[in-house]
């Protein structure tokens, strides 16, 4: 089934503080996959803080972006709606899913998967507010003593959804234990718009498997792209293709992970952009030698110049 008129079936899933614009650019540019931007709070959205703003607009990104708004107001939602449209979106994405306290206990986010009425209120408001595509990401359920996934999606549907998003753990679970890839397959089975497995994909054949066993239209990836971008299109190729990716070479890491910070600085500007390549840094070197001592020097640092020379010392140690 085509999940809108998107180029793939393999989307990088919304992480608050990870999808950024920089994050998206080098994804991206990796290959083929369809990029989602961090959540963009609609109360905040709608008093056009800067902050916010700067993360929804999405005009100048080459790519689709599937801009995902969060809050708990339907009519606000309506209306930061359209102003993701103004700013580029090519589509609308509702989060239901997002089990974190501060946003739960504003009404939003998984919350919202205890309040059928408020949910559907929201999605028929930004549906009918807007031109754009609308979609629904959410969970198995509060709880595992009240999954109602299929009940939620059906809801979904019925509102005017184009497509969904379920990630196979409850509220509860944030994001410990297995995903419960069962849940996804009978919410594909329950309804006729495209359906998006979330939940412990982690390599290619993670990918497939997924997709096999739940029979659902795409997958999103989240931790498994830190430090690893090239696993979008790295899917995408295997799902097209069949063909198992090669491992890339240190070189390769390298000028990637080099490149991802050089967008950070362009971005956020030097100060910001250093504090925040500390942790792609870990991420990109995790499973390197003697990445541990990289890491606790690099932290260290509080100069561009010797954060760019200390990555190219310790990848020209890795190859000697």
């Amino acid at each position: 089934m085509q999940i809108l008129d998107f180029n793939s079936k393999v989307f990088l899933a919304p992480m608050a503080g990870i999808t950024d614009k920089p994050m998206r650019q080098i994804v991206s540019s990796l290959g083929p996959g369809i990029m989602v931007s961090e959540m963009v709070a609609i109360n905040a959205l709608s008093r056009k803080n800067a902050k916010t703003y700067k993360i929804a607009d999405v005009r100048d990104e080459a790519y689709p972006v599937v801009v995902q708004l969060v809050g708990g107001d339907a009519e606000l939602f309506a209306d930061s709606a359209i102003f993701a449209e103004e700013l580029g979106a090519h589509s609308i994405d509702i989060n239901m899913g997002c089990p974190v306290k501060k946003i739960v206990g504003n009404h939003s986010g998984s919350y919202l998967m205890k309040d059928m009425s408020l949910a559907s209120a929201i999605i028929r408001q930004v549906v009918k507010a807007t031109t754009l595509k609308v979609s629904v990401k959410f969970r198995k359920g509060w709880d595992h003593n009240s999954v109602n996934a299929v009940e939620f999606a059906k809801m979904c549907e019925d509102c005017g959804a184009s497509y969904i998003t379920i990630h196979g753990r409850t509220r509860s679970d944030f994001y410990s234990g297995k995903a419960d890839w069962d849940i996804i397959a009978e919410v594909k089975n329950a309804v006729k718009i495209p359906v998006i497995g979330n939940g412990d994909v982690t390599d290619v054949l993670k990918a497939k498997e997924m997709l096999d066993y739940t029979k659902a239209d795409g997958v999103m990836v989240a931790r498994a792209a830190l430090g690893n971008p090239w696993i979008i299109s790295d899917i995408h190729h295997y799902l097209e293709e069949g063909v198992i990716p090669q491992q890339k070479s240190l070189l390769e890491v390298k000028e990637i992970m080099q490149k991802h910070i050089i967008s950070l600085v362009e971005y956020y500007g030097e100060k910001t952009a250093l504090g925040l390549s500390r942790k792609y840094v870990c991420w990109y070197c995790k499973n390197l030698r003697d990445a541990r001592k990289f890491r606790e020097n690099y932290m260290k640092i509080n100069n561009w110049n010797d954060a760019m020379a200390e990555i190219e010392h310790y990848f020209t140690s890795l190859e000697a």
